[in-house]
């Protein structure tokens, strides 16, 4: 075998179908809990720059990961290496867009599209994490370097969201969603164009971007029932509607969150303040 085939193996190496929940599932919740926490810890206030490339550099690493999945999935080996891309894996799906966004928010400096990356990536891109991370059957395949790559992208999805929310560097903010929204609104938009386009050019191959395409069967669990039965492109809107809603009641949890850590904060100062007094009532008395 040539290097490159050699490579191209190694890169396809199998494995046992990992179960939901099974090791595998659960050493890479392990290793997402610890990568939020190491961030939320060595994180230091008032350093927008230093989220700016943390951001950046994760979205790197899942950039580089693509690129292996987009090689692996084209890429053939046996009698010579052959090419035959995989239209159905073209990375502009819902959860391939924090890559993007993560990409820009690392390079545009702190203003409003700055800023609504980062919501978006604090909210629908953790709700997208969370959907694979909860329930991964779907993504796990026998190919150990996909299982790898599919875990980290997603799970670093929800360490980096709860990396922004923490820091503060995404505001605690109702009007925050609406930030998001924006995002979330344009890679959409995107993913309807990309549908249409390669529907004219009369792609044969599977590609239904955001799966919300109508030129090819529903596919997500809940909304192929939507979709099935609301026209085009008004099954769209509940499409945004409910993945908005999500997006936004990950913010509101978040919120919650950070009230409920200010109250016991201020009842501990209270506390001390109260014991304080006592102490100073008490030497009063002394003297």
């Amino acid at each position: 075998m040539t290097f490159w085939e050699n490579l191209l193996k190694i890169l396809d190496s199998k494995m046992t179908l990992p179960p939901a929940w099974g090791w595998f599932h659960i050493l890479f919740w392990i290793l997402t809990i610890l990568f939020a926490v190491l961030l939320c810890v060595f994180h230091k206030k008032d350093r927008p720059e230093r989220v700016r490339k943390v951001v950046l550099a994760v979205a790197i690493v899942v950039t580089i990961l693509e690129i292996y999945k987009q090689i692996n999935y084209s890429f053939s080996y046996g009698n010579g290496i052959t090419f035959d891309y995989q239209w159905y894996a073209f990375p502009w799906q819902f959860c391939s867009t924090p890559m993007y966004a993560g990409l820009l928010a690392g390079i545009i400096k702190k203003g409003k599209i700055h800023d609504a990356l980062c919501a978006f990536l604090a909210t629908y891109a953790m709700f997208a994490g969370l959907c694979v991370m909860v329930y991964p059957n779907d993504i796990y395949t026998n190919i150990i370097g996909i299982n790898i790559q599919t875990s980290i992208c997603h799970g670093t999805m929800i360490s980096v969201a709860i990396y922004l929310l923490y820091s503060g560097h995404v505001k605690l903010q109702h009007k925050t969603i609406l930030k998001a929204m924006s995002v979330f609104a344009c890679a959409m938009g995107i993913a309807m164009i990309l549908n249409e386009i390669t529907y004219k050019c009369g792609l044969e191959e599977t590609f239904n971007m955001f799966y919300i395409s109508p030129h090819h069967p529903p596919h997500l669990p809940v909304y192929s029932s939507v979709q099935a039965v609301v026209p085009f492109p008004f099954c769209t809107i509940i499409y945004f509607a409910a993945f908005s809603f999500v997006a936004y009641l990950i913010l509101l949890t978040a919120i919650g969150i950070r009230k409920i850590a200010l109250t016991i904060q201020s009842k501990k100062q209270k506390n001390a303040l109260d014991k304080m007094n006592e102490t100073s009532l008490s030497e009063e008395k002394v003297l």
